[in-house]
């Protein structure tokens, strides 16, 4: 017949392990395990697969945010609970005599002893130094309670640095975003500027084109004109000579000659005055090299309260 020790034990011993449960989930069948023991069985499967009860073979399906979501095992954490509870009533026995519960403290070898060990090891120690555990206990609880104050203080000094540390990067985060602004800013004012020498270049450009296109255009006509009149000078004499009467040519002779010493006066002097002459433009770049040294958009210093900042050339 199981004894109640027994079964106690198998209430709050997993049946995959073999061990006191740690964190026991149930299944849909209400069989219970280490979640610990799911996770290491269930490791290769994903949310929603169906899978069986290592005992029962029941099938259930896994959650969908995972193993771990199962329901926690309310009765098998209770018989853990009062399984603990049962172990710190009751009394704690020797190291060294199994069969004594110890009694004494030595506060020389600062360890629990029975009266046994009392009386074979520890007899010769001042007896100032051997004292009832309940004695040595409210002295050491008190001791333990002292350390667990500070213990406490320091959670909440380092839990204030953690919060500070968030507010302090929340704030150079937000920093660094304003200078990213201003770093844009300064640049859109530098681009407006380029922007607009190049427009007042590209304006002289267009205006030295203008001329140009003038010019080219007035020299153009003056041509086209000197072309037509020599051209009809040209048809009229050659016409003449081919076909004329010898009375034709003597009676027009003088005049034929005055007309083409006057077309090539004309033409020397229109030619001379009306040659096109392209404006003389030339481009020197701004010095690449002296704009970068200018910093024209600012630079950004990076240090700390004990660092001196490593300057950030930004151009």
């Amino acid at each position: 017949m199981a004894t109640a020790a027994s079964v106690s034990t198998d209430l709050t011993t997993c049946s995959i392990c073999n061990d006191t449960y740690d964190n026991p989930k149930s299944l849909p069948c209400l069989h219970a395990f280490c979640l610990k023991c799911l996770q290491h069985i269930y490791r290769d499967k994903s949310p929603g697969d169906e899978e069986f009860c290592p005992v029962c073979g029941e099938e259930f399906r896994i959650p969908a945010e995972g193993i771990k979501c199962l329901k926690h095992h309310i009765i098998v954490q209770q018989l853990l609970d009062n399984e603990r509870q049962r172990n710190q009533l009751r009394g704690s026995h020797c190291d060294e005599h199994k069969e004594k519960e110890v009694e004494l403290y030595c506060c020389e070898c600062e360890k629990n002893i029975c009266m046994k060990c009392y009386a074979v090891k520890h007899r010769k120690h001042n007896s100032g130094l051997i004292r009832l555990i309940p004695e040595v206990a409210d002295n050491f609880r008190f001791r333990i309670d002292n350390d667990n104050q500070q213990v406490l203080s320091g959670i909440n000094m380092v839990r204030e640095r953690s919060s500070q540390t968030t507010r302090d990067a929340s704030e150079f985060l937000s920093k660094v975003e304003g200078m990213k602004r201003k770093v844009l800013a300064a640049g859109d004012v530098i681009k407006r500027s380029v922007d607009s020498q190049i427009n007042d270049i590209f304006t002289k450009l267009q205006s030295a084109t203008s001329e140009s296109d003038k010019q080219a255009e007035s020299a153009q006509e003056a041509y086209q004109l000197a072309i037509e009149s020599m051209e009809s000078f040209h048809t009229y004499s050659r016409e003449l000579l081919d076909k004329g009467r010898p009375s034709d040519i003597t009676d027009a002779a003088y005049e034929l000659h005055d007309r083409a010493t006057k077309l090539l006066c004309k033409l020397n002097s229109d030619v001379t005055a009306d040659k096109y002459r392209p404006p003389h433009v030339t481009f020197t770049p701004a010095d690449v090299t002296q704009v970068k040294r200018l910093r024209l958009v600012g630079q950004v210093t990076v240090g700390t309260d004990e660092q001196p900042g490593i300057p950030y050339v930004l151009h």
